[in-house]
C-alpha cells in the first residue's frame, strides 16, 4: 500500500521525525495537533482557546489532503487535566456534526511545549 505525506504551511511544521499527516489506503491519518500557530508560536490561554487552535490545525492538514472535518471518523484527545474536559468538549462540539466521529479522551502527564490539549484524527476518503 502506498503512503503519501500530507504537508501544509498553514499548520505548524512537524517538530520531530513525523509527518503532519499521511494518506494511505483511503484513509488520512493526522498527527496530533497541539495549539501552535503556523509560525510555531504557542497559543497561551484557556483550554477552549487551545482546543480551537488544535482543531484549526487539524482542519488545515485535512484541507491539504482534499478533505474537511466531515471526513473525520475517529479522534483522540489528549489533555493534561480532564477536569477541564467540559471546556474542551464545548469547543469540539461546535466543529463536528452528526454522525460525530468516534473519540477517545485521555489524561496525560504532559504534552509537548507544555500545552494542555492535543488532538489527532483519522479521516476517510469517500
Amino acid at each position: 500500500m502506498a503512503r503519501e505525506a500530507v504537508v501544509t504551511s498553514k499548520a505548524p511544521a512537524a517538530i520531530g521525525p513525523y509527518s503532519q499527516g499521511v494518506s494511505a489506503g483511503g484513509l488520512v491519518f493526522v498527527s496530533g495537533q497541539i495549539p501552535l500557530k503556523a509560525d510555531g508560536s504557542a497559543v497561551a490561554g484557556s483550554v477552549a482557546e487551545q482546543t480551537e487552535q488544535c482543531l484549526a490545525n487539524l482542519r488545515e492538514v485535512l484541507r491539504a489532503a482534499g478533505l474537511d472535518l466531515s471526513a473525520v471518523a475517529k479522534t483522540t484527545v489528549f489533555m493534561t487535566d480532564l477536569a477541564k474536559f467540559a471546556e474542551m468538549n464545548e469547543v469540539y462540539a461546535r466543529h463536528f456534526a452528526a454522525p460525530f466521529p468516534a473519540r477517545a479522551a485521555v489524561q496525560v502527564a504532559a504534552l509537548p511545549k507544555g500545552v494542555g490539549v492535543e488532538i489527532e484524527a483519522v479521516a476517510v476518503r469517500s
